[in-house]
């Protein structure tokens, strides 16, 4: 098929890119900047007024990847009219508009965070959707959305909502995580007992391009993980085991991290390391045949080689 990958230039869109051409697609990468891809489509901000005529021209599937992200300090004035502009009526307005240029099937990127945060038991997709930030109500609007979308021109949408993903090029905590770990800091995070699911980018992209292709997937909403939780001092140590050092972990109570990180106005932080948030992957697992192709061993052991 012709595939558009908004956010082609990403994390996830340059994996997905390179999987997508492999397997026989013909892509077509969007991007907002400054050119990076071949062959790409310079199609600016995302929002209600792109244009996407150009992009979409021959295109049977849409892989939306393309977000306003969630960030720790965020500077807008009103962050959930940005997170709404982009996330909600910029997905709205590709999918109109894919459907206008006879796109088959729309594949949409939103997020595990539109389950919920932070509860004991595993997240499904018939959970009562329960959004907490801005972030995840803007996700949780554009999937409401292109279900309208679906049934006025019979567009297939698929939407996944994937946990925390790593792999080769990740920034940001699970970076500073590495690092850490690498560096033999030791961290006060032994006492923990939760359950956390995570998505190696391997994983992710096989997914959505099961998700393009299969039949059965239309009309779906799966959630993905890589096939375990494990506890955050579980992923401590096999980070550790990745990077060859020893995982240095202080069994510190939990109250007490809890109490110095609402001191420090880490809280969120805080929440994110004790809480538990996994899910029950089975879905796609029975109704597309979808096996995680890599495991976590493998995962990190690609990412810490590239990070490393």
């Amino acid at each position: 098929m012709q595939v558009l990958i908004t956010g082609a230039n990403g994390f996830v869109g340059g994996a997905l890119v390179s999987a997508l051409s492999g397997a026989g697609h013909t892509v077509v990468p969007t991007v907002r900047g400054a050119p990076s891809l071949p062959n790409q489509v310079l199609v600016g901000e995302i929002g209600p007024a792109t244009d996407w005529d150009r992009a979409l021209v021959g295109c049977e599937a849409v892989v939306h990847l393309a977000a306003r992200v969630h960030v720790m300090r965020d500077e807008a004035s009103d962050p959930l009219a940005e997170f709404r502009r982009v996330n909600s009526e910029g997905t709205l307005k590709l999918a109109r508009e894919a459907a206008k240029a006879g796109v088959k099937r729309f594949v949409f990127i939103s997020t595990i965070k539109v389950n919920g945060e932070g509860r004991d038991e595993p997240y499904r997709e018939t959970d009562v959707p329960a959004p907490e930030d801005a972030y995840a109500v803007s996700k949780w609007e554009a999937e409401q959305g292109l279900h309208r979308i679906a049934q006025e021109t019979g567009l297939e949408v698929v939407i996944l909502r994937p946990p925390l993903v790593y792999g080769p090029g990740v920034k940001a905590n699970f970076l500073r995580l590495i690092q850490t770990v690498a560096r033999g800091w030791p961290l006060p995070l032994g006492a923990i007992r939760n359950r956390r699911s995570v998505l190696y980018l391997g994983n992710f992209v096989d997914a959505i391009r099961r998700c393009v292709e299969h039949p059965a997937a239309a009309g779906q909403t799966f959630l993905l993980d890589d096939g375990q939780a494990v506890s955050t001092p579980d992923l401590i140590r096999a980070v550790a085991r990745a990077v060859g050092r020893p995982a240095r972990l202080l069994a510190v109570p939990v109250g007490l991290i809890e109490f110095v990180g609402a001191l420090l106005g880490m809280r969120a932080a805080v929440a994110r390391l004790a809480g538990s948030l996994y899910v029950d992957s089975s879905a796609i697992r029975s109704r597309l045949g979808w096996v995680p192709p890599f495991s976590m061993e493998a995962g990190l052991a690609a990412t810490v080689a590239d990070r490393i």
